[in-house]
């Protein structure tokens, strides 16, 4: 999906993935923050995980997307929280952002591991920015368990894009990190992340006719529903990893 699709499907999001505001809360408490921790998060979409983080406590972070529409979004939310100064936002390719070595506490990316082109390419990315005690937060599918034959072209994705739970643990592993902590979406997290931009793309048809992408856009929402409701529920898990090196 372009970039323009997922700013058009998550224009009434806060959160980028499938997490509720409960499990965001529960993920900052295991993370262990505290006042002056300090956050890189590549991909950050709207910046609702460092905005939050920065209020509940203290932290301050840099976020990197390529979005200007969600980087908009972030600056105004961290200015509504009262954030403003302990944040920074800016535009540019997450794959290639370069940061000071060791300046961070914590450098996240929360389910755009395709930066790196894939799981063990982001950990490598996100590592030298890392202090030598720090952690890294990382987002990621799985499979629950194996789905049939003709969900991959409804999910647009093979078996290979993602491992079993206990797969990941080992690809962690040779990747040079170990797992401290996890939370995992569940059921709900996932209907209302993904069943929330149904309502959203419908309305943005009905509201652009002429569009050129509209029948793009239509095309995605119809395969978007049944892959979910068929395939996505049963098979397909999400959660954020807490990591640090071994």
């Amino acid at each position: 999906m372009s970039l323009r699709f997922h700013e058009i499907a998550e224009s009434g999001h806060r959160i980028l993935n499938p997490f509720t505001d409960e499990k965001l809360t529960l993920l900052g408490e295991v993370a262990r923050l505290g006042p002056g921790t300090r956050q890189l998060d590549l991909a950050c979409g709207k910046g609702e995980m460092l905005c939050q983080w920065s209020l509940r406590h203290g932290i301050e972070g840099v976020g990197v997307d390529v979005s200007e529409v969600f980087l908009r979004a972030a600056e105004e939310r961290a200015r509504e929280l009262g954030v403003g100064d302990r944040l920074r936002f800016e535009r540019g390719d997450a794959g290639s952002y370069r940061a000071e070595p060791g300046a961070f506490d914590v450098v996240s990316c929360i389910g755009a591991t395709w930066i790196g082109g894939g799981l063990e390419g982001a950990i490598e990315l996100m590592l030298p920015a890392l202090k030598d005690d720090g952690i890294l937060l990382v987002g990621e599918p799985y499979w629950i368990s194996e789905p049939p034959g003709e969900a991959y072209e409804s999910f647009g994705f093979g078996p290979e894009a993602f491992s079993s739970l206990a797969g990941i643990f080992e690809r962690f592993e040779g990747a040079g990190v170990e797992v401290l902590e996890m939370v995992l979406a569940d059921q709900d997290s996932w209907d209302r992340y993904v069943a929330s931009q149904w309502w959203t793309l419908s309305d943005w048809l009905r509201d652009n006719p002429d569009d050129p992408d509209v029948e793009e856009v239509r095309e995605f929402l119809d395969r978007a529903r049944r892959s979910h409701v068929a395939y996505g529920r049963r098979h397909l898990g999400w959660g954020v990893f807490v990591l640090r090196r071994r």
